[in-house]
């Protein structure tokens, strides 16, 4: 048990109102170590609180329990833990609503996997980033194992959960070894695979508005680089549409990165107060998505990450100039060229 493991451990076992805090972009890892954390410490007879300051995305949803994640933080409470975000950056409607320095005012735990991330929270009393995790409910399983904890059924299924979201069905390199063990042991502790995926399609099923809408990303959809670099613009009117029924970047990335040559794909959304994100997803082969977000003051992982600008910058050269580094990046992963990062 190293330093750190202990000390999560000691300020959970003195407190007795923990709040879980998800960051404002919400996904399968988030939610499920969320909920893997309100499980684990309800076992342990604390009063667990979920925080999230937006609504959980409908493909979420079949995790039950989705709906116990509140958007105020509690008026009293010990401790905190924030999972799957080590930036301030994504916490953007807690500092708007005044409610950080509250926040900071108690112990806060910060449990992460992300490679590259700016920002860091200031007021966090110990941060475990570990990149070599596939998920951070990887991460939660290993410290409850390392404490000898014993991990309920219920929030081993909400790990898998997690892992599987992050490592899109095992299928990207985020998994390793350790992962695919990981994995093993939980369904030889009874999760059931299967079942878990029956739930996620089931709910991930899209109306049929959005399967029209689909067809339109498709449509809208751009090549770059010689085939390499995929984009679809997101305005603000199609965010207010079709964001409450199905979060237009997993609606379509996937499909980018099934094209034939594409490395990247990248989904921008463009506000009408100026605001521009964008998801960033690779290929295996292609591990640049850290380094892209990175030099645009985001961060994640080699393969998913994201950055947000709010710079006054015109959209359209923000799009330029990530197309432009993207293409660099690739460059470098070329045979014969410098594999250091730009």
């Amino acid at each position: 048990m190293n330093k750190q493991t202990e000390q999560i451990y000691a300020l959970v076992k003195e407190a007795t109102k923990i709040v879980i805090i998800q960051a404002d972009n919400p996904d399968a890892d988030s939610l499920g170590s969320a909920l893997a954390l309100e499980d684990i410490i309800g076992d342990m007879g604390k009063q667990p609180y979920l925080y999230c300051a937006v609504d959980m995305p409908g493909y979420l949803h079949y995790l039950k329990g989705w709906d116990r994640v509140q958007k105020d933080l509690p008026s009293t409470f010990d401790i905190s833990i924030i999972v799957d975000a080590s930036t301030m950056t994504l916490f953007e409607r807690l500092a708007n609503s005044g409610q950080q320095g509250w926040l900071a005012s108690r112990p806060c735990i910060v449990l992460d996997h992300h490679d590259t991330v700016d920002n860091l929270i200031p007021f966090a009393n110990i941060t475990i980033n570990d990149s070599k995790r596939a998920s951070t409910g990887e991460l939660i399983y290993v410290i409850l194992r390392d404490l000898k904890m014993p991990i309920s059924l219920t929030a081993q299924e909400y790990i898998m959960t997690s892992i599987l979201g992050d490592t899109q069905g095992l299928s990207n390199q985020l998994a390793s070894s350790e992962t695919y063990r990981i994995m093993a042991e939980m369904i030889d502790a009874g999760v059931d695979r299967p079942k878990l995926e029956d739930l996620r399609r089931e709910l991930s099923k899209m109306p049929p508005e959005i399967f029209k809408y689909k067809a339109l990303l498709i449509d809208h959809s751009e090549l770059h680089n010689d085939g390499t670099i995929a984009t679809v613009t997101v305005p603000q009117p199609e965010i207010n549409k079709f964001s409450p029924l199905y979060n237009p970047g997993p609606l379509i990335q996937n499909d980018m990165l099934q094209t034939l040559g594409v490395k990247v794909a990248i989904v921008f959304k463009t506000y009408d107060d100026g605001r521009v994100t964008a998801a960033i997803r690779c290929n295996p082969g292609s591990p640049i998505a850290a380094d892209l977000a990175s030099h645009f003051d985001g961060g994640g992982h080699e393969y998913a990450s994201g950055f947000k600008q709010q710079n006054g910058k015109a959209y359209d050269q923000i799009k330029s100039d990530c197309i432009a580094y993207a293409s660099d990046l690739l460059a470098k992963l070329e045979p014969g060229n410098n594999h250091e990062t730009i």
